[in-house]
């Protein structure tokens, strides 16, 4: 995996460049929509495609309970056995053991957890957690970490980050030595701890800088801190690690939140927000946000958005959509949900090509004015 630097904002530090993987280029900034089982709930590849996703999250920790990975390894990887054919990134699993707080036990070899599903029992220690992304295939994997929880008290963080570093060194110990499966590369990425202590976030970010792998991600926010927090640690963070390495933010955001960390030097995000909203009824678009359910749009025939039909030549309508999610219509589920993923692919793009124009700040000011407003 190789990034290519190729515009940086003049009055921010927005940057815009390419990440080259053996399935294909991704454009940053990026927004992976997320795929947790190997697929973007309601949305069929073809559309993903359609409306010009350059690659999708999956999680490893859900992948690896179902289908299981000898199922995927008898496929030939995540690419063949799901038909996508562009790039692939894979969380280790490390947030969801976070979110499993009453079924997990951690210690400094790994952690033991039950299943979600049915119960039984597996451990992951960090070179389990590699092999098992190695197996999936996905072109981008993800160093095995501990996502402590907000708040968190500091001493409960430092270790917690610790624990990160040392999973780190055995994370790429054996991705060093580890077979791939496929025939392509894979890259790992290690991940920045330290909650909202700025100390420790430097500590971490000159660590992980340290490591020297292909590109680094920033983990541990957009766990109920406030945004300013979120912000300030992102920019903490940015301006330790390397500019020639893509800088992926992990679990954000809301699209305000994306412009907001753009212009902190932020590259790559994904965020489950545009298709579980969308399916509660929640549209993003250029104006602000949109409640659909609400009574307001029962007879409004103008499109989900003033920028018009931006994932396709359908036609659908704001009274129409409405109509879909208050009868619980299948299909209104996924109109909403391909909506907000265009317009996530549809923003990013756009401040992709305001850095590019040296105009990127005076419209993220104005844009993230418009993003925040309910309809």
């Amino acid at each position: 995996m190789q990034f290519s630097l190729e515009h940086t904002d003049t009055q921010s530090s927005a940057r815009s460049g390419q990440i080259q993987t053996d399935h294909g280029v991704i454009r940053t900034p990026v927004f992976a929509p997320v795929g947790t089982y190997g697929s973007v709930r309601g949305i069929h590849t073809r559309e993903l495609d359609s409306i010009g996703i350059d690659m999708l999250l999956g999680n490893a920790y859900h992948l690896f309970l179902r289908p299981g990975l000898d199922t995927i390894e008898q496929a030939g990887g995540i690419h063949q056995f799901t038909g996508w054919n562009k790039p692939v990134l894979t969380d280790s699993g490390g947030y969801q053991v976070y979110s499993l707080a009453g079924n997990r036990k951690i210690s400094e070899g790994g952690v033991s957890f039950q299943s979600h599903i049915d119960g039984s029992k597996h451990f992951f220690s960090p070179e389990i957690a590699i092999e098992n992304q190695i197996v999936i295939g996905a072109d981008m994997i993800m160093a095995f970490d501990e996502c402590t929880p907000y708040p968190c008290e500091y001493d409960y963080a430092k270790s917690s980050m610790e624990l990160t570093h040392k999973w780190l060194v055995q994370c790429k110990s054996h991705f060093g030595k580890a077979p791939r499966r496929y025939g392509y590369e894979q890259s790992l990425l290690p991940i920045v701890q330290g909650s909202t202590y700025e100390d420790l976030r430097i500590i971490s970010a000159e660590f992980i800088t340290k490591q020297n792998m292909d590109g680094n991600a920033i983990g541990g926010l957009s766990v109920g801190e406030p945004h300013e927090e979120m912000y300030a640690m992102c920019a903490t963070v940015c301006n330790i690690l390397p500019k020639d390495k893509i800088r992926y933010l992990m679990g954000v955001g809301t699209p305000a939140n994306i412009l907001e960390c753009i212009s902190l030097g932020i590259d790559m995000f994904d965020c489950v927000m545009p298709t579980r909203n969308g399916r509660n009824g929640t549209l993003y678009t250029a104006d602000g946000m949109i409640n659909i359910k609400n009574a307001k749009w029962k007879n409004d025939f103008s499109p989900l958005d003033s920028l018009g039909y931006i994932y396709s030549d359908q036609d659908y309508s704001k009274a129409y959509l409405r109509h879909l999610i208050v009868s619980n219509e299948m299909l209104g589920a996924q109109i909403a949900s391909l909506h907000n993923v265009a317009f996530y692919i549809w923003l990013v793009g756009e401040a992709r090509k305001q850095i590019e124009e040296g105009t990127f700040a005076e419209w993220k000011n104005l844009m993230v004015k418009k993003l925040v407003k309910k309809l």
